[in-house]
């Protein structure tokens, strides 16, 4: 398999005042496409900006960062947004679904900046949501659903323009054991049959049990790597 996301070099810092804070400090990553891998870490380890920066979000200090064979540091603002909306999915560990939109309106929101007309997008939504299993809920208003409904109907968000890779920050944070589990399994077969290449940020280890790969930071560098049998380096 190739590498849909190259890393190399990467520093990341904020300016706090006129002091520089490294987050991330010389990160080399490769993930292949079609694979699941998480980012594990303590608080401030650098994992969520390493995540942000993958999916275009943020940008390095320095270093080369390659997503879906684009040089994503050249991109202006306006280029890295149509990027997004062609190659990424969102997922979040609150949801941020709209409440004042349904089921079905909340979905839709990512293929209102394609050209897809009105019968074509909805198709795609009731495909979304029929691979999350709410179907039958898509007129139903965020209130009106449990926990893990809604992260689910922002699963559908996040699949509904077919990207090659969704990103998740947290996606099980919020939700109870139950709802977690069918979230995982749900991603799982994102990755499994679908083939969608996932890039996971969690703390939760039983979470992380999903994905193939496992990728540890602390203090902004690469403290190491965890690869289930059967997954190719």
């Amino acid at each position: 398999m190739s590498a849909i996301i190259k890393l190399k070099g990467i520093k990341k810092f904020y300016q706090r005042g006129k002091q520089d804070i490294p987050v991330l400090d010389g990160i080399d990553l490769e993930i292949n496409e079609g694979s699941f891998e998480v980012l594990m870490g303590p608080s401030g380890s650098g994992k969520t900006t390493l995540l942000n920066l993958i999916a275009g979000l943020d940008r390095p200090t320095s270093g080369t960062l390659e997503v879906a064979g684009t040089n994503l540091a050249v991109l202006s603002e306006g280029d890295l947004a149509e990027w997004r909306a062609a190659n990424l999915g969102f997922i979040f560990q609150f949801y941020n679904l709209l409440p004042v939109l349904t089921a079905f309106q909340n979905v839709e929101l990512p293929l209102l900046l394609t050209k897809l007309n009105k019968a074509e997008r909805k198709k795609r939504i009731e495909t979304a949501l029929r691979v999350v299993g709410l179907e039958e809920r898509m007129d139903h208003y965020p209130r009106q659903l449990s926990g893990g409904q809604e992260q689910r109907v922002a699963i559908a968000r996040a699949i509904v323009t077919d990207p090659r890779i969704i990103v998740a920050d947290e996606p099980t944070g919020d939700l109870d054991r139950k709802s977690a589990e069918e979230v995982l399994k749900l991603m799982t077969l994102l990755h499994t049959k679908f083939n969608k290449t996932i890039v996971m940020v969690t703390h939760d280890p039983h979470a992380a049990e999903a994905a193939d790969v496992l990728w540890r930071l602390d203090k902004g560098q690469l403290a190491g790597e965890e690869r289930k049998s059967g997954a190719s380096s």
